[in-house]
């Protein structure tokens, strides 16, 4: 008989074994061993597609990492990276003047990929953002931004902020580090006609996970014109 109870509501079973294995590891030694997945099956008797998808969060958060051919273990410190920023400071740093237009900000219910992104369940309440960024009056990109909604109460009543990171800074939420992921593709025709560009040209798509300590804050999807926007990375030998 299983020694531990989850409940039966949906999508608690793999956030119970989430904090268990976070619990478990936590204090350990870089390097050291994380419970494997045959072991969380059989002390929770769950799914192993549920030991994986609460395995995969802790390894988003940076807690664990997999080693190919070895298996999980709580991971190192992360080392410092370039300093995070938001599309406003990146512009004006670039010597551009930012703009926004706000095509849809409104209350959803989270699908598979941002709920897993934002250590959500489906279903859960979160804020969705889409807006038009421009610079020096040319559209740059589209972006996308999904918030947890519990973190953030009354952000629609408030009104759309100019800046984001501003607004979440303000609540003492801002992103202190984040995953970034960018691929190329070929525009859609909605967003071609929004970026003012031709559909099936070459454009950058930009996912970022945005975390303030081990809190995920928001989760973003944004389109650039391949043809205005260069990202720009800092890198450095280790010490």
């Amino acid at each position: 008989m299983n020694d531990v109870l989850l409940s039966d509501g949906r999508g608690l079973k793999h956030v119970q074994v989430r904090e268990y294995v976070r619990g478990l590891v936590a204090g350990a030694e870089p390097g050291a061993p994380a419970p494997s997945e045959r072991e969380l099956v059989h002390r929770f008797g769950v799914a192993r597609m549920t030991v994986r998808q609460a395995m995969d969060a802790l390894v988003v958060e940076g807690l664990l990492e997999r080693v190919p051919g070895r298996g999980t273990f709580v991971a190192r410190p992360r080392r410092s990276a370039t300093r995070l920023t938001s599309f406003t400071e990146d512009m004006n740093r670039r010597g551009l003047l930012p703009e926004s237009q706000t095509l849809l900000a409104r209350r959803e219910q989270a699908g598979p990929g941002v709920a897993r992104a934002l250590s959500l369940s489906e279903g859960d309440a979160v804020i969705h953002w889409r807006r038009l960024r421009r610079a020096d009056g040319s559209p740059m990109c589209i972006e996308d931004a999904y918030l947890n909604e519990i973190l953030i109460p009354g952000f629609l009543q408030a009104g759309m902020p100019t800046s984001l990171y501003d607004a979440l800074a303000g609540r003492g939420l801002r992103p202190t580090w984040a995953e970034d992921s960018i691929t190329a593709d070929a525009a859609n025709a909605e967003e071609a006609e929004l970026l003012e560009i031709t559909p099936g040209t070459p454009v950058l798509r930009h996912s970022r996970r945005g975390l303030a300590g081990e809190k995920v804050i928001e989760v973003s999807r944004s389109v650039y014109r391949a043809d205005r926007f260069t990202l720009w990375v800092q890198l450095g030998q280790e010490s």
